[in-house]
């Protein structure tokens, strides 16, 4: 669990210090005041216990500041400023933080915590605001191959739908709420050669011809059932 975020310069935040309570977090705010930019800074930095990537890495490719240029992420002032980011969360045995620091030039930050970071995998999903399952199929291999402009939440959101069902019979919350939202969405999500369809007795439909909110709908469905969503996911 992330127990508290300190932002320093920022992007939109000249200063924030943050500790999310237990359980659901809503934020809620103006627009530009940072609320998505909060989100991918955490998303970030719980990625990188999967992939052990570095965490500035992490944020160039999920922020896509021009050119790849880290300090881009700096909240903009006049004169040189210097950036602080530090995310601290618990883990079965300690409380452990990632601390960067990086100046408005800089392309690598300085990392403070890394070993303890990666010492234990946190299981986390950033859903964008685009959906991306009815714009699937081949985006993964030109994502691999291409420079092509898309911030990396899009790869990982469709690594995590592709997923095979978990092992075992689902336990009772996670099967009530897959019966909950199939209900509404009346049908199972299944995939073939990388597109996903919205099945239900015999009858096929692709995402591409679905409402918005059902595909929505259909991504948690998905992300519930091959077990990415699970008690303490982020």
């Amino acid at each position: 669990m992330i127990t508290r975020v300190r932002l320093e310069n920022f992007t939109a935040f000249s200063s924030l210090d943050w500790q999310p309570g237990p359980g659901v977090n809503i934020l809620i705010g103006a627009n530009g005041t940072g609320k998505t930019h909060l989100l991918k800074v955490m998303y970030a930095a719980c990625d990188i216990t999967r992939t052990r990537a570095r965490f500035d890495e992490k944020l160039v490719r999920t922020f896509l500041p021009h050119k790849k240029v880290l300090g881009r992420l700096v909240r903009r002032r006049r004169g040189h400023e210097r950036c602080f980011i530090e995310i601290q969360r618990t883990t079965a045995s300690a409380r452990v933080s990632l601390r960067a620091t990086f100046s408005t030039k800089a392309r690598k930050a300085r990392i403070e915590g890394e070993d303890s970071w990666y010492a234990a995998r946190v299981e986390a999903v950033y859903i964008p605001v685009k959906e991306m399952l009815s714009n699937a199929p081949g985006f993964r291999s030109l994502y691999a191959q291409r420079e092509i402009h898309f911030s990396e939440v899009y790869a990982d959101i469709l690594d995590r739908a592709y997923l095979p069902l978990l092992r075992g019979n689902p336990e009772k919350p996670r099967k009530k709420l897959l019966e909950k939202i199939r209900r509404i969405i009346q049908g199972r999500v299944v995939i073939e050669d990388e597109e996903f369809f919205l099945k239900d007795e015999g009858k096929k439909l692709e995402f591409s011809l679905l409402a918005e909110g059902m595909r929505k709908l259909g991504l948690l469905w998905l992300l519930i059932q091959n077990g990415t969503l699970l008690e303490g996911s982020i």
